[in-house]
């Protein structure tokens, strides 16, 4: 008897798990890691906070727990001196592609030197230290590879900086003042985990054959890498580049919008009201102000009424990608690090995940429909 049962195209809607790690209500405009309002997160913790709450289930009761973990992941962000060897050459031939592409490398090379081991024959406690180094050798191999690219030579984790002020260090070689390490701190924070998008269902997936984790993240930093996913911060900069001036707003914007063009950094597929990350972050670089941040207002005011005019009954507003680039922009990041900033946050979700995954050991394995020509035909044999 056939079982197999038609579903919507891409999966939208459709429940494939259960998972303790956190949702997104779209209609409400919210989601939560755990128990807990991202957003309040951002606003309230660290980083470090909300990396002991995916991965432990709860947030350090206090300074001395959270003291802990800090030094447990410390020393973790140095990387194998093979690993380290490794990068120069690695970011040479992916110099064309960017420290996203060569992080995929790299991540492989450092689970298998480590010694990462299949997870479907690890104890629960092996997993998670295999994920801990994943995740705390990211933000060094990233930046290294950005640095290396340049010309320059990658900068040492410090063990006394947190998560994203160590990022900062690392990449500009300078320690970053407490305004723009907080900013980018609160921009990681609200993007650790959003639900089951395309990657973190792709890490699942590897996961769910009981792959090791560096195989896991791998796939998901692929997944990730598409413009359609996370590839959209520096594009929704670019916009806002390419239409320049005030006065340049409605005509740019309705002559895309007539043409079928997409506007980057608006609409989302899940959100039906604004995007909580999106005021998280406006709020964030209003902060900071100046001609940029102005600018950013104006053309998301005016995109919205012109979205209502020529799409009435559609409720399209900024997404996480417009406001992040404005962020990181302020913040000094270059637009080539925006997607592996955005990694770099991402890779705690897609760990807490795939720690999650490997708890069931059943593997996913959906069906597709055949729609080629109707067999069996005989095979034509050669004149």
């Amino acid at each position: 008897m056939d079982t197999t049962l038609e579903v919507p195209r891409g999966l939208a809607g459709v429940v494939v798990t259960e998972t303790g790690l956190g949702d997104v209500r779209g209609r409400e405009g919210f989601y939560h890691y755990r128990q807990y309002s991202a957003v309040e997160l951002a606003a309230v913790r660290g980083f470090e906070d909300v990396w002991h709450l995916m991965f432990r289930g709860t947030l350090p009761v206090d300074a001395a727990e959270r003291a802990a973990f800090t030094a447990e992941i410390a020393p973790l962000r140095r990387l194998p001196e093979e690993v380290r060897d490794a990068l120069p050459d690695l970011a040479r031939a992916t110099r064309l592609s960017g420290p996203l592409a060569g992080l995929r490398t790299a991540l492989s090379l450092l689970g298998a030197s480590a010694g990462f081991r299949p997870v479907y024959d690890l104890d629960p406690d092996r997993r998670a230290a295999d994920a801990l180094a994943a995740c705390a050798a990211v933000p060094t191999l990233l930046t290294a590879l950005h640095r290396l690219g340049q010309g320059l030579e990658p900068v040492e984790p410090r063990d006394d900086l947190p998560y994203a002020a160590n990022y900062l260090y690392m990449l500009t070689g300078r320690e970053p003042d407490q305004a723009r390490a907080r900013a980018v701190e609160q921009y990681l924070m609200s993007t650790v985990d959003h639900g089951f998008n395309a990657s973190t269902f792709t890490a699942r997936v590897i996961a769910s054959t009981g792959a090791d984790v560096a195989a896991c993240l791998t796939g998901a930093i692929g997944a990730l890498s598409g413009p359609l996913h996370g590839g959209a911060p520096s594009r929704a900069l670019d916009t806002l580049d390419a239409i320049g001036t005030v006065d340049r707003i409605g005509p740019w914007i309705r002559e895309r919008v007539l043409a079928g063009d997409r506007i980057m950094g608006f609409g989302h597929p899940v959100y039906r009201t604004e995007d909580p990350r999106s005021r998280m972050l406006r709020e964030i670089a209003l902060r900071f102000g100046g001609p940029l941040v102005d600018f950013a207002v104006e053309v998301e005011r005016q995109v919205e009424e012109i979205l209502a005019e020529l799409k009435p009954g559609r409720e399209l507003h900024t997404n996480v990608e417009f406001y992040a680039g404005v962020v990181m922009e302020l913040c000094g990041l270059p637009r080539e690090m925006f997607t592996p900033t955005f990694c770099a946050a991402r890779v705690v979700g897609w760990s807490a995940n795939i720690l999650e995954q490997a708890a069931d050991s059943k593997i996913i394995r959906p069906a597709a429909r055949y729609t080629g020509p109707t067999p069996p035909q005989p095979v034509p044999l050669l004149p």
